[in-house]
């Protein structure tokens, strides 16, 4: 529905860049799931409403999170786009050309034009925010963080020039990073998010919003804000669609899984008062392809036996409540 809701809310005039909006999105969304993959709150569907439609109006650092990635993948999208041609009106961003960028190098080349990908992703991202409270406030924030987030993250990059070879000077142009590096960015962020406390005898009075706008001013864009803390999402809550991480899956071995992939079980199941248990499955994929004349390719189908890991209840545990974790 936020994806909906970024094109519904776009001014008529920019509706050539909605399937860029889209993407970009529906790749905020993705990388929402893949940074909490394994976190006991994982980017649930509901979460993706932004939080200013559908009644859903929490202020924690999880929706936070939320508005920064799905501003930041719009933009990076439209920037993107843009440099690949897809729009008329946009073109490299050369504003700085011929300019001393540092000692021994000029700036050059064709720069990403983040410029326009902000300006146009600001019209239809804020624009969903139609409230003057201080949630609105610190979603508006959170947008803003997004978009930091991309410009922060650009990559320099340089060519050579020079007699024979020599790198008597330089040009450097930047570039939009892995959207990857963006999210995890964010999700550094996101562990440090500042808690505003606004919410105690806030109304919506002209002195009221006044005090929102200079509590936030106060703080750097750079930064994530929320004004809740965030609920127990170990156990599952009916009424805030919290499914909790009963029945979630774990790691336990694995090669180059990070320390926070190793630690999941714990944090997923012990840390949440659950059991780990080991279950074996039987996975088919297609393997020993062969290339035959012409055109085709074969594959045999593999069978493979795989462990995996779930959290489930004790015995003797109730649903919806949790045992005491048991640390060795």
């Amino acid at each position: 529905r936020s994806v909906n809701n970024f094109l519904m809310t776009g001014p008529k005039a920019y509706l050539i860049y909605s399937s860029s909006v889209a993407a970009g999105a529906q790749s905020g969304i993705e990388e929402c799931k893949f940074q909490f993959a394994w976190d006991r709150w994982n980017c649930p569907e509901r979460a993706l409403q932004l939080s200013s439609h559908g009644g859903l109006r929490s202020a924690n650092r999880e929706t936070a999170f939320v508005h920064a990635i799905s501003s930041a993948g719009v933009m990076y999208t439209l920037t993107r786009n843009c440099s690949l041609g897809d729009f008329d009106n946009c073109g490299c961003d050369d504003s700085r050309n011929g300019q001393l960028g540092g000692q021994g190098w000029l700036w050059g080349g064709c720069s990403d034009n983040v410029g326009f990908g902000e300006a146009i992703s600001k019209q239809f991202v804020d624009a969903l925010e139609t409230g003057q409270d201080a949630r609105a406030a610190m979603n508006l924030h959170n947008n803003e963080a997004g978009r930091k987030a991309v410009k922060g993250t650009m990559k320099r990059t340089c060519k050579c020039h020079g007699v024979s070879g020599s790198c008597t000077t330089q040009t450097c142009w930047l570039q939009l990073p892995e959207f990857r590096e963006v999210g995890t960015y964010l999700k550094e962020r996101y562990h440090k998010a500042l808690k505003v406390d606004l919410l105690q005898g806030v109304g919506n009075s002209a002195a009221s919003r006044g005090a929102i706008a200079e509590t936030f001013s106060s703080i750097s864009k750079k930064e994530l804000v929320h004004l809740e803390d965030s609920p127990d999402y170990c156990l599952e809550n009916k009424t805030l669609g919290l499914l909790g991480t009963e029945g979630r899956e774990c790691l336990k071995r694995g090669k180059a899984l990070s320390k926070w992939e190793k630690r999941s079980c714990r944090r997923l199941c012990g840390d949440c008062g659950l059991a780990v248990e080991e279950r074996r499955a039987e996975m088919v994929s297609s393997c020993n392809c062969k290339f035959h004349w012409c055109c085709a390719v074969r594959c045999e189908q593999c069978r493979k036996r795989v462990t995996k890991y779930f959290c489930v209840r004790k015995e003797n545990q109730l649903p919806g409540h949790r045992l005491p974790s048991v640390t060795a």
